[in-house]
């Protein structure tokens, strides 16, 4: 069955800086695609004018819990979706998606897939260093079969969102969360090499024991080294 619309969830807590490139760049890879696309943003107690850049998004959704797998949910839940043909997407603020990203996140829908996990790439090393850098990429596999599960690139298909429980309400790890709450559902995952997404390399991200924790450790260990 292929995919009668996509719903983009895009969960912010002050991103008013991020947001825009976030959304263009969602908007250059929508035009790409025959299949309806909704792109929804989910503002989480927004303190810094986020609003006005939210603005681009088609909708729009207010919460106030701090806590992205609350945000995600939010705003699928938002969007409705009953129909299994929906593709619920998700991706970060602080995020930038090729122009080919979701019209690769649709063929591998129209092919069968039912979960697809992507990868990520750090838009900008030049404040960590090259030796951060190679830490990096010595533990990050890029090929099909990755293994990675990152909310800011993740496809499910409505009718296993909804059948799975939804992303749960908590401050990280989400998207784990609902990946393994699919496999004891014996979903298939595709772990797809071909979509990454651009995010930033932030040291401090809104998310404890997110990615930008990660990358601490790993420029924390190289300073440890130096």
């Amino acid at each position: 069955m292929n995919p009668s619309r996509i719903v983009v969830v895009v969960p912010a807590c002050n991103e008013a800086d991020a947001l825009p490139e976030c959304l263009s760049s969602l908007r250059v890879a929508r035009v790409r695609v025959d299949t309806p696309v909704r792109i929804v943003v989910v503002l989480d107690d927004p303190t810094d004018g986020s609003e006005t850049a939210a603005h681009a998004a088609d909708d729009v959704v207010t919460v106030r819990c701090r806590n992205v797998g609350a945000a995600r949910a939010a705003g699928f839940a938002h969007a409705g979706g009953s129909d299994p043909a929906t593709l619920f997407v998700s991706t970060d603020a602080d995020c930038e998606v090729e122009p080919n990203w979701l019209q690769r996140h649709l063929t591998h829908a129209c092919a069968g897939a039912r979960v697809v996990c992507g990868t990520v790439a750090v838009r900008d090393w030049s404040h960590l260093g090259p030796r951060t850098r190679a830490r990096f990429d010595a533990g990050y596999r890029t090929h099909t079969g990755h293994g990675h599960i990152h909310g800011a690139n993740l496809a499910v298909r409505a009718g296993d969102y909804w059948a799975s429980g939804g992303f749960a309400a908590l401050p990280s790890g989400e998207d784990v969360e609902l990946i393994r709450r699919l496999q004891h559902r014996r979903v298939p995952i595709t772990w797809a090499a071909d979509l990454a997404v651009w995010t930033a390399a932030r040291l401090h991200g809104r998310a404890p024991r997110g990615f930008a924790d990660h990358l601490r450790s790993l420029h924390d260990a190289e300073a440890r080294i130096r």
